[in-house]
């Protein structure tokens, strides 16, 4: 949690970095007292100007962070919770430090591995969103509807502004996620709807979760709007983002379909409904959400997918492994374990309603050029994300 809050952090003017190995950070790590300086600084004593849903707020690093919640992690304990704050911060320190330490003493010497960081950090990271945003704009600029998770608020404005702004209504939630700096996200093309979105109803669809249930979302994982296209097609558009485990992905299926029962004013809406749902292929109960079962629940439902009715589970649209530079140690493996230990799953669908569209054409994407290479890792130094693209082409019955 204090890694991912802290890492990469947008303000105002841009972006800063927690001194660490396992990010942008470019000043000298080349000691453990130069490195402990400089975090000690940035966590407790640098102001920074971040920009959140109410408009620009004066924050110090560990200001941000936030106490990790027994209902989202049930293994921890109600005093683990109470006390998480201080223990995530000494725990965050003395895994930067380890690293550090580690990187000094295995390496020929701090300017090695400082060299072929930048070299990483250039590729993989500042090239991130324009690599994102030229895949956009050049092989899938003529869509009607794009979502998209995990999206910064950075990435929210550039794409406002740039040639993929020019053609789309980009719809971020109201309750914009400026910490966690991951939020769910529709863009409209302005041909197809001319009126732009509608209303958003994330919040019915919040409110309609079982009283007592634990589902674990966080502000941002969901977005879902209404929008007439030219054609008079009234729609609910929906973008979703999936904890690690797909716990969250029925639960907030079913709250969608709730919320849109209990409008009348969404009578007569269709949904169209993008999400990286985080499912697997060997799901285990109550810890992983397995893909058939996750399809037997929409198919229930009355919905089918991009895929049909019955999900294909070796239908990857992932496949990552991790080092062990980053910090979810649990899944870190060696590079000749990337496929047996990796991310190597089912994890992404668009969902309608069968009774209301077919499907003409769905293909995936990890190449950034409409062509999905199977059995390769990705991220790639030309495709920045690590879920493959969908598109798909459905018509109204």
């Amino acid at each position: 949690m204090p890694d991912r809050i802290t890492n990469t952090i947008n303000v105002e003017d841009g972006q800063v970095f927690r001194p660490t190995v396992i990010n942008m950070y470019a000043g000298d790590l080349s000691t453990l007292d130069l490195w402990w300086a400089a975090w000690e600084q940035f966590m407790f004593d640098t102001t920074l100007r971040i920009k959140g849903s109410s408009g620009v707020e004066s924050k110090i690093p560990y200001q941000l962070l936030q106490k990790i919640k027994k209902s989202k992690y049930p293994d921890i304990t109600t005093q683990e919770e109470e006390d998480s704050l201080p223990l995530q911060t000494m725990c965050g320190a003395i895994f930067d430090s380890i690293l550090v330490y580690m990187m000094n003493t295995a390496a020929s010497s701090p300017q090695a591995w400082q060299e072929l960081k930048n070299t990483m950090v250039e590729n993989l990271n500042k090239k991130k969103v324009p690599h994102t945003m030229q895949i956009l704009e050049t092989e899938y600029i003529d869509s009607d509807i794009i979502t998209l998770q995990e999206v910064s608020s950075s990435f929210i404005d550039q794409a406002r502004s740039s040639k993929l702004g020019q053609k789309f209504h980009i719809v971020a939630p109201i309750n914009l996620d400026s910490v966690r700096d991951q939020n769910s996200v529709v863009a409209l093309n302005k041909e197809t709807f001319p009126d732009g979105p509608g209303t958003e109803i994330t919040s019915l669809v919040e409110t309609s979760f079982p009283p007592d249930a634990s589902v674990p979302v966080a502000p941002g994982d969901i977005l879902a709007i209404t929008a007439q296209t030219k054609h008079g097609l009234p729609l609910v558009v929906a973008s979703f983002h999936g904890d690690t485990n797909g716990l969250a992905t029925k639960p907030v299926l079913s709250a969608v379909l709730k919320a849109m029962a209990s409008d009348k004013k969404l009578a007569g809406h269709r949904l169209v409904f993008g999400m990286d749902a985080n499912t697997y292929e060997n799901g285990k109960p109550g810890k992983q959400q397995d893909v058939v079962d996750f399809g037997k629940h929409f198919v229930a439902q009355g919905l089918t997918s991009c895929w049909g009715d019955t999900p294909n589970p070796k239908n990857y649209t992932t496949y990552n492994a991790r080092t062990y530079l980053q910090p979810q140690l649990n899944k870190a493996c060696k590079s000749d374990e990337k496929r047996s230990k990796g991310d190597v799953n089912p994890k992404d669908f668009i969902l309608f309603p069968k009774r209301d569209f077919g499907v003409v054409q769905t293909w995936k994407d990890n190449t950034g050029k409409k062509v999905y290479v199977e059995d390769m890792a990705f991220p790639t130094l030309d495709f920045p994300s690590d879920h493959g693209i969908l598109h798909t082409i459905i018509e109204p019955k």
